[in-house]
């Protein structure tokens, strides 16, 4: 079962996915939201590996504000 918090978590990051930009605002959001319940879970870390993944490799970029 995935949590609510990994559940916005994915919209957030396929929104970035499907944008190919991220904001930093947008990137602090996502950590906000992973660490909000004190812990990050496997389905959390699994996402946010995803999204540093497609950083690293030009898919996502970072965006201005």
């Amino acid at each position: 079962m995935i949590s609510e918090s990994a559940g916005r978590l994915k919209d957030m990051i396929e929104k970035a996915i499907e944008d190919q930009k991220l904001t930093r605002d947008e990137f602090d959001q996502i950590l906000m939201i992973a660490t909000e319940d004190g812990h990050i879970d496997p389905q959390e870390q699994a996402l946010l590996s995803q999204l540093q993944d497609m950083i690293e490799n030009g898919m996502v970029k970072w965006a201005p504000k």
